[in-house]
């Protein structure tokens, strides 16, 4: 009678709480959609988000329960459509105003607070000058996410509270600590630069001989002089923009985006291998991206599947720890 009565006692020990880590990676984080699903639908729905730049929306938007309608919206992308999200701008401090994306998330997230979300959220930012890393917590949604993803150069810097703020991953690309201190017992990250082969290392004996056949790309052009200004001049600038963020057909250069980008994303993957190391998560899902381009916004039902896939394969890892990690119960 003493054993069955003490059963319960021994065994009253309650679910660790589940936290995720949502990094940075442009059009690859539409495969954080597919990891949620799987997660959500194993059992192991995140109750603590922590997200940078697309992970940081991606995750806003679970938080305040529209994930279905970012899924929609996402799928239903084409190349047209990412463009004419784009209102390029002359004389900001990016290409992108990103006025029109805000009019998007405001069709849904409008009024949002992340104080009174389901789930505790933060989206992570860097403060320009200073690189503090800010983690928002409080206030409108959709501000929060707007200055987590305002990629220097591409987008303009959002200011809040007296700070201009840029895109969270120049200081936390998978924000694994901040999960971690918003109470989360066990976390889960996903990581979108996981599956980029070669990244990192090094080519000792390298020659600095020029290309033969790209000698005359740094050949400046002499400017046409004109009168007068013409009325067509500023859509003229416009479309110049527009050729050199996504580059131009038939030439074998980087558009001035692409090299933006990428280099960005070359000190995140090197931030993020630093961070992680320092604090590693309890799982990493690390999706096979490596194929899906950092503008490939159109190929989300793709890239959702990605995520699904990486998710999957990682579940017994997951309830592994799960299981090592329940927490007595009082």
């Amino acid at each position: 009678m003493n054993e069955m009565t003490s059963a319960p006692h021994l065994t009253a020990r309650r679910k660790p709480k589940i936290g995720l880590a949502l990094g940075g990676g442009a059009a690859r984080g539409w495969a954080h959609i597919g990891a949620l699903e799987v997660l959500i639908e194993a059992g192991y729905a995140p109750e603590v988000i922590a997200g940078t730049s697309i992970g940081a929306v991606v995750g806003g938007c679970y938080a305040a329960g529209k994930l279905p309608e970012l899924t929609a919206f996402a799928t239903g992308l084409t190349k047209r459509r990412v463009v004419g999200l784009m209102d390029f701008h002359i004389g900001g401090a990016g290409l992108i105003s990103g006025g029109r994306l805000k009019r998007l998330l405001e069709e849904h997230l409008d009024g949002a607070r992340i104080e009174e979300l389901d789930q505790r959220f933060v989206a992570i930012a860097t403060e320009l000058g200073t690189g503090h890393e800010i983690w928002l917590t409080h206030g409108p949604l959709i501000q929060a996410l707007r200055a987590s993803y305002a990629l220097p150069g591409i987008f303009d810097p959002v200011k809040l509270g007296g700070r201009w703020l840029m895109d969270g991953a120049l200081v936390n690309p998978v924000p694994v600590t901040a999960a971690r201190a918003l109470g989360a017992d066990v976390v889960v990250c996903v990581n979108l630069n996981n599956d980029l082969a070669g990244r990192g290392t090094v080519i000792q004996n390298y020659a600095s001989d020029p290309d033969p056949e790209s000698e005359t790309d740094t050949v400046v052009p002499e400017l046409e002089v004109r009168p007068s200004p013409r009325w067509f001049d500023g859509i003229s600038h416009a479309a110049k923009r527009v050729r050199n963020l996504v580059g131009r057909p038939g030439e074998n250069r980087p558009g001035l985006a692409g090299v933006m980008i990428d280099a960005f994303n070359i000190t995140q993957d090197r931030i993020s291998r630093s961070r992680l190391a320092g604090d590693p998560p309890d799982v990493m899902i690390g999706p096979r991206l490596g194929r899906v381009g950092l503008f490939d916004f159109h190929r989300a039902e793709e890239t959702i599947e990605l995520g699904r896939q990486a998710a999957t394969r990682v579940l017994d890892e997951i309830a592994a720890v799960v299981a090592a990690n329940h927490i007595p119960a009082g």
